[in-house]
């Protein structure tokens, strides 16, 4: 227990550091995007190579993809029907912003750290059905409802193809499935860069914390993530006492359920002229949140 404490602790301390360093100046907002692209394109992809190279996958474990995915459907739906008697704009935010999981920002760290290479993958492949929610799913349908307008198919689709990590995530996925592994001088090489993925994933968040400013705003949070978190508890009882999985899935599924919003959602919310500020709020405040409770799931279950 006193080392997941320690580890948990350096992961928030990287989190405090980038906020520090924002807050007096050496870092600013604008620097959050480039740190992002550092994490998502490069670090995070590098983790995936090496936690899915040369694993043989369980064909029964791919049900996990649809887990991940019908998480975010399930958000999705309760984002709208909170806010069923208020304007299509509130429609979109809170369907919008209630939706999908951080997985490869924040709970792949502690996979990394604490659940080993099964509870890698297990977070791997929950993460690719969440993907399709985070990247471009729940976009494409609360521009729906704000505009009333069709499913931009072609938004979604365009969002996924060019996302490094679901790539990354499915190239990796079809060579476990033919027994394909990379030339170890590769892995070596790879393996440096996933060794920076928890450090900089943390920093990253770090630097793109955001407080709630008003009443208004904390009113709002309050209601959104007392739902999300609700709704997280009971998922992660079903995931860990009524699925047919070894325990150490399991107890990586507990972990997900209780994963902050995803960090694309405020980019996505921008785009459909919501508020940004309350949705970076609401994010960041969420990630508070996962902290507490998968610092203390780990504690208990490991």
């Amino acid at each position: 227990m006193l080392a997941i404490i320690s580890r948990a602790a350096c992961f928030i301390l990287f989190i405090v550091l980038g906020f520090f360093l924002k807050r007096i100046g050496f870092f600013h907002e604008k620097d959050f995007s480039v740190l992002s692209k550092v994490v998502i394109r490069i670090t995070l992809p590098a983790a995936i190579i090496v936690n899915f190279n040369g694993k043989e996958i369980d064909p029964s474990l791919f049900t996990l993809i649809l887990l991940g995915l019908g998480a975010g459907i399930l958000y999705m739906i309760l984002g709208y029907l909170i806010n069923l008697k208020k304007s299509n704009a509130d429609k979109a935010f809170g369907l919008l912003n209630l939706s999908s999981y951080n997985i490869g920002c924040f709970t792949m760290p502690f996979a990394q750290s604490f659940l080993g290479p099964m509870g890698v993958i297990t977070t791997s492949l929950f993460d690719t059905g969440n993907a399709v929610v985070c990247l471009g799913g729940s976009y494409g349908i609360a521009s729906t409802v704000k505009n009333g307008k069709g499913f931009d198919v072609k938004r979604v689709a365009k969002a996924l193809a060019t996302s490094v990590p679901f790539i990354t995530y499915v190239i990796m996925v079809l060579l476990c499935v033919l027994h394909i592994s990379l030339p170890a001088p590769v892995m070596e090489g790879i393996g440096m860069i996933a060794d920076a993925n928890a450090f900089m994933a943390m920093f990253m968040i770090g630097v793109g914390f955001r407080m709630p400013n008003d009443k208004a705003q904390i009113g709002m949070i309050t209601k959104m993530l007392s739902i999300r978190y609700a709704i997280a508890a009971a998922l992660a009882l079903s995931f860990y006492f009524l699925l047919p999985f070894a325990v150490e899935i399991r107890q990586a599924l507990v972990i997900l359920a209780f994963a902050p919003i995803g960090s694309a959602i405020p980019a996505f919310t921008g785009e459909l002229d919501g508020d940004v500020g309350l949705s970076s709020a609401l994010n960041s405040m969420s990630i508070v949140i996962s902290i507490v409770c998968i610092v203390s799931l780990l504690s208990v279950m490991l």
